[in-house]
């Protein structure tokens, strides 16, 4: 079995789920989790053999399907260009360095973000921007080095206490307290890769061997290729791709290159054994419930459901879904969103944890909830149909001296008129979303 050059280290050393050589002790939830996929094998006439060919082909050094249900900070990559629009790839490693020390779970590459034309003839860049990533991910967390903070002060109380304001100050809400604690910072630790994956089934296919060779644990598998095809040809392509990498399944919105499916194709969908995880992205209530709806009706307790839904990012996380006699939270979120003001996003991400415990929720996070939608539609130009979209991203980093500048590979994607007045209104309007004394305090480092 060919092992990962991984980009994480471990303190739980059991086998992640599905591996040769799994623990035979009490059972937990990953041997649970394990039982469950391999009874849909069996269940689709699977044999042993086969069901050991179903098995994640390369060996992840922490429990994948625990770390991920646990909930995580999972940014999408934005690309660094230079003002010439050639690959920077100082500040590459810089924002990537930025992802780690802020506490992120994990790191998405190759999605949307980091520009569907990497992949181009002529561009070239998706492997060496997954090998970047790989590298410099594996590097900074096996280095033991902490992020810099400003000086410590008392955290203050929890939500429950703390989000309590008068009616006459209905939308004051005090800062969010210290996100990650500095020990959960240091290597080793888990980090999950995922790597995006495109096109038709040749092209998903290769990207997906491209990406297990510098260690990306799973592939987040778009299907804008297959606008028309008939949702039986789409599950065959998405069985076939998830023999070679941990599959998570990707409900994008047709605005920005998706397309709908029915409840039944997200169904069937669940029955996939590599599946470890699915971001829902429509940007539509009633197609997120399909898809929350078709997991738990599954029994598919073993993966992970992820909000990539940027316009309701705090009320996806927050809502308890109920189907089929479980009841199951969104754990955590893969988000252009998150690809600023991440450390923010991991202090935020916490609170919400801690606020599921509650009995009862508090209407402050109803505000926060509408601030943070606010935001991202600054950011992701919803104003204009989302045109400015990623360089909203790059001029956040831009501000925060991470990137140099807004430039994307295509040059006609730029900032829309207005974009950039409406992104500095929603950073002063909402401080406690925004992370610029965390990154100006570490930035040398980063660029290092």
């Amino acid at each position: 079995m060919r092992k990962c050059s991984v980009a994480c280290l471990e303190v739980n050393t059991r086998p992640s789920l599905g591996h040769p050589g799994a623990s035979s002790g009490a059972s937990g939830p990953s041997d649970r989790s394990a039982g469950r996929a391999r009874g849909i094998a069996e269940k689709n006439g699977a044999s042993s053999e086969e069901w050991t060919r179903l098995r994640f082909k390369q060996a992840v050094p922490f429990d994948l399907r625990a770390h991920l249900l646990g909930g995580q900070v999972i940014p999408a990559l934005p690309l660094a260009l230079t003002r010439q629009r050639r690959w920077d790839e100082v500040r590459q490693r810089a924002v990537v360095r930025y992802y780690v020390d802020a506490g992120a779970g994990g790191l998405a590459v190759g999605v949307h973000s980091t520009q569907f034309a990497i992949r181009d003839a002529k561009v070239g860049l998706y492997e060496p921007v997954l090998s970047l990533a790989a590298e410099t991910a594996r590097e900074w967390l096996s280095g033991g080095i902490l992020p810099l903070a400003e000086p410590a002060e008392p955290p203050p109380p929890r939500p429950s206490t703390r989000l309590r304001q008068s009616a006459a100050e209905p939308t004051q809400l005090g800062p969010l307290r210290v996100g990650i604690s500095e020990p959960t910072r240091k290597s080793p630790r888990p980090f999950v890769l995922i790597a995006g994956l495109c096109g038709r089934t040749a092209q998903a296919g290769r990207e997906a061997q491209l990406a297990a060779q510098p260690g990306y644990h799973a592939g987040l598998l778009s299907l804008g290729a297959w606008p028309r095809d008939d949702e039986r040809a789409v599950l065959k392509h998405c069985r076939t791709i998830a023999r070679e990498l941990p599959l998570i399944g990707f409900y994008l919105q047709p605005a920005v290159g998706g397309r709908v499916f029915t409840y039944k194709f997200w169904r069937a969908f669940a029955e996939i054994p590599q599946l470890v995880a699915v971001k829902i992205a429509p940007f539509h209530r009633y197609r997120t419930i399909d898809v929350v709806r078709a997991v738990l009706e599954a029994g598919r307790d073993d993966v992970a459901l992820y909000t990539g839904n940027d316009d309701n990012i705090i009320a996806d996380l927050l809502t308890p879904f109920a189907f089929a006699g479980r009841t199951r939270h969104i754990a955590g979120g893969l988000l252009g969103q998150w690809g600023v003001w991440t450390e923010r996003a991991v202090a935020l991400l916490d609170e919400i944890k801690y606020a599921r415990t509650a009995v009862g929720l508090e209407a402050p996070w109803l505000t926060r909830n509408a601030a943070l939608t606010d935001a991202n539609a600054a950011i992701f130009d919803a104003a204009h149909n989302f045109a400015g979209c990623l360089p909203g991203i790059h001029e956040v980093l831009r501000r925060q001296g991470l990137f140099a500048t807004t430039a994307c590979l295509d040059p006609h994607e730029q900032l829309s008129p207005g974009q950039a007045r409406e992104i500095t209104r929603v950073a002063q309007a909402y401080p406690w979303l925004v992370d610029n004394s965390f990154v100006a305090t570490n930035l040398s480092r980063w660029l290092k």
